[in-house]
């Protein structure tokens, strides 16, 4: 199982959530919750659809760096 870096920040109304290793792969929701489930089910799908029509799923190349400052 891959293990891919999701990106969630708010865009206002609400909270938006992307991979930046999938392509198109994002969602959202009006809370931090929502846009969890939904990038879940947004990896999933990209996933089943790139399988089904025959592409290689990339590699996590995404990596994570948490800074305090």
């Amino acid at each position: 199982m891959s293990e891919y870096i999701v990106l969630v920040e708010p865009d206002g109304n609400g909270w938006t959530a992307s991979v930046p290793d999938l392509p198109g792969c994002f969602s959202d929701g009006d809370t931090f919750e929502e846009a969890e489930v939904g990038i879940r089910q947004a990896i999933k799908l990209w996933i089943e659809t790139a399988q089904s029509k025959g592409m290689s799923i990339p590699p996590p190349k995404s990596q994570s760096l948490k800074v305090a400052v």
